[in-house]
């Protein structure tokens, strides 16, 4: 079992950034593919970055590539999503969700464990 609980959301202008943090309890959290999507209301989940259990091999949606960037600490069982310039369509509930096996990361279905969510705003 894994436990996700993501926090650092909040409301920011268009330009800014800001850290999202994923905590995981579980002890096998360093194997598990770690993801982060996001949520606009009225929208569909939408894919958007995907780091691998040893951390060097990540994946990041069109929409936020040279924007974001994902990382893990696996010491502290802890995944990131660093975004900058940020841009009114990134307002959404961003979810954290963590993967045993799998190849295709972008795929929500793929995923054991979700969070609750972050809300993160951006303001024009």
């Amino acid at each position: 079992q894994v436990q996700l609980v993501e926090s650092g959301g909040g409301l920011v202008q268009a330009g800014d950034s800001l850290r999202l943090s994923c905590a995981a309890s579980g002890r096998t959290f360093s194997t598990y593919v770690m993801g982060w999507f996001r949520q606009a209301p009225g929208e569909e989940r939408e894919f958007v970055a995907a780091i691998s259990w040893r951390g060097p091999t990540a994946y990041l949606a069109d929409s936020v590539q040279g924007r974001f960037t994902i990382s893990r600490n696996n010491a502290k069982n802890t995944v990131f999503l660093q975004m900058s310039s940020l841009k009114p369509e990134d307002t959404a509930v961003y979810y954290c969700a963590a993967a045993s096996s799998g190849t295709d990361w972008s795929r929500g279905q793929m995923y054991d464990y979700w969070g609750q969510g972050t809300q993160v705003t951006v303001s024009s």
